[in-house]
């Protein structure tokens, strides 16, 4: 449960694939093949997109939508066999990385095979036809949680699937689902493997009020840290959007980050991203390919798990579609090395065991981790532009982490670089204007 989740969960690194679209034959093959690379960027935790049969009965595209399935315990022919995706489990293994799958629990396929052993598994309309509760959705028919039998049926499945040597579950839409339903999971998973990963794919704010307005099933984020060791940031990603956009002042997001601080459990880890298959590509949202970098780096200093979608690394600008084939652009791996040095930073004891503080927002986003010698001083250039800006250091040379060159601090003031730097300093050489910030920010809390 949230309450002992473990530590390490805060500076975990997660790395997104869509097996459809990641390869040139989009097969467990391939992937394994690029195995060594992922893991020598840093990933600890390989995450898939839904790698089972997908529907075809009014599925979207030429292919459909890996989130309309139609067998929970089987893998997609298209990718490979059971046996492919096992020797790539066993290679992650061997490589120190876990592997996480896609939970998609709030829904199926029109053809799936529970809908056509199980009909009253599923919402119905008038004339007893499965439906889904979400019109956009028109690929996908809703499961209905009155029948125990279903639970049970869908806890197997995900035992079966820890036995398999999957280590972590990202489980689609989880605050559509009962919340008695994710306990007795984990419960259950439990007892086969007690360290299985648990990400809720929480949703926005907005889509629990419309859910709830409806007399439909949506759990808040507060909700799902009763079972869940992490979620997604959607609670406050609109104003991280409209920030990035610059229809919305950095300050905004930053009290939004600090309310979470107040709202959640106190040891609550965020999956932190700055795109996924959902969104847009930071390259795209961002105003330039530096202000994208300098978002990337906050996110990488924000507390939380570190979340990379495949192509973030060629700094691609397209989102491959879920629904047909629709390669990613790697084009080299220009973005490769930066994203390899936020993954290892993450690491640090600071952002592992220390206390985060957001100093300031303008010019620069300015933030501290405050953990003895190993502090961290952070200074985000997402506003764009250049030159020197005020910093709470005393004078002397500083690392830049991102890059490793030399940064100076002269008269409290410093030149930062176009993606921003992270410093290493210790508590002795932070000033008195740090712990005032951090006081105010634990009064605040």
């Amino acid at each position: 449960m949230a309450e002992n989740t473990p530590l390490q969960y805060r500076n975990l690194v997660i790395y997104q694939v869509y097996v459809r679209n990641h390869g040139p034959n989009g097969t467990f093959a391939d992937v394994e093949a690029d195995l060594d690379r992922i893991r020598n960027m840093g990933t600890d935790v390989l995450y898939f997109m839904p790698i089972h049969p997908i529907g075809q009965l009014n599925k979207k595209g030429g292919l459909g939508c890996p989130y309309s399935i139609q067998d929970y315990e089987e893998v997609n022919p298209e990718y490979g066999t059971k046996s492919d995706f096992k020797n790539l489990v066993d290679h992650a293994h061997a490589l120190g990385m876990k592997v996480m799958i896609d939970v998609v629990y709030n829904h199926t396929a029109h053809d799936s095979r529970l809908v056509a052993e199980h009909p009253e598994w599923f919402h119905q309309d008038g004339q007893g036809r499965p439906v889904t509760t979400v019109p956009e959705w028109s690929d996908v028919i809703d499961l209905k949680f009155e029948d125990p039998a279903l639970s049970e049926y869908l806890i197997h499945v995900l035992q079966d699937w820890v036995r398999f040597g999957v280590d972590g579950f990202r489980c689609d839409v989880a605050s559509l689902l009962p919340l008695d339903f994710w306990q007795q999971a984990r419960q259950a998973v439990a007892e086969v493997k007690e360290d299985v990963i648990w990400l809720a794919e929480s949703v926005h704010a907005a889509f629990v009020v419309d859910r709830r307005q409806h007399g439909l099933s949506a759990l808040s984020d507060s909700e799902l840290y009763q079972v869940f060791d992490l979620t997604y940031d959607y609670d406050i990603w609109p104003i991280w959007q409209a920030a990035v956009r610059g229809d919305a002042p950095v300050a905004r997001y930053l009290e939004a980050l600090r309310f979470q601080d107040c709202i959640y459990p106190g040891n609550y880890a965020k999956m932190r991203c700055v795109e996924n298959h959902d969104q847009l590509r930071i390259m795209k949202l961002a105003g330039t390919p530096q202000q994208a970098r300098a978002w990337t780096a906050l996110m990488a200093f924000n507390k939380g798990a570190f979340f990379v979608y495949a192509g973030q690394e060629s700094g691609a600008m397209h989102r491959p579609t879920l629904f047909d084939i629709d390669k990613v652009a790697w084009e080299g791996y220009g973005e490769m090395d930066f994203l390899s040095r936020l993954m290892r930073l993450k690491k640090s004891e600071a952002m592992l065991r220390g206390h985060l503080v957001w100093m300031a927002a303008e010019p620069v986003v300015q933030a501290v981790w405050c953990h003895g010698e190993d502090s961290l001083y952070g200074l985000f250039n997402v506003n764009g532009g250049s030159g020197e800006v005020e910093v709470s250091l005393p004078d002397g040379s500083y690392r830049n982490l991102i890059d490793d060159a030399t940064v100076q601090a002269a008269g409290g003031r410093m030149t930062v670089p176009e993606a921003g730097c992270v410093v290493l300093c210790s508590c002795e050489q932070l000033p008195r204007a740090v712990y005032s910030a951090l006081i105010d920010y634990v009064l605040l809390e």
